[in-house]
């Protein structure tokens, strides 16, 4: 049985969940993988379907929560100017219940010139820097 991996990471565009996608795949070699825009719901969906807003906040959020209690192992896309608020979420939310944390940054940019906040770099395990890093880890 393969441990299970929480992918987090921006899925609000199109490259981001194509991106999201590729992950997924690389990684599921070595892991069983739950990815958020493909095994819960997308807030947009869930309004557009006639939800109300508060109603699809707390089915996304909810479910969510439930799949980070239950991965072994955190995976945080950190890329962009400042990591995406939810990504920085489900990473101090696993963090505090004691998960693995690896951060993939493939992306330059810092938010500080000395590198990520404290507090951020603080929950990770371990930190990839390109695909090709991705693949090496998740080779079983």
């Amino acid at each position: 049985m393969k441990p299970v991996l929480y992918l987090a990471a921006p899925l609000f565009s199109h490259s981001e969940k194509a991106f999201n996608e590729q992950l997924a795949r690389i990684l599921s070699e070595k892991f069983e993988i739950f990815l958020p825009q493909r095994d819960n719901h997308l807030i947009v969906d869930l309004i557009a379907s006639g939800m109300s807003v508060e109603d699809a906040r707390r089915k996304v959020f909810d479910g969510d929560l439930a799949a980070v209690r239950s991965c072994d192992i955190l995976f945080a896309v950190l890329d962009g100017r400042s990591v995406d608020e939810g990504t920085c979420f489900e990473l101090g939310y696993a963090h505090a219940l004691g998960k693995a944390c690896i951060g993939l940054q493939t992306d330059p940019r810092r938010l500080l010139p000395i590198g990520n906040n404290p507090m951020l770099e603080g929950t990770l395990t371990r930190v990839l820097h390109s695909l090709d890093e991705v693949v090496a880890w998740s080779t079983p």
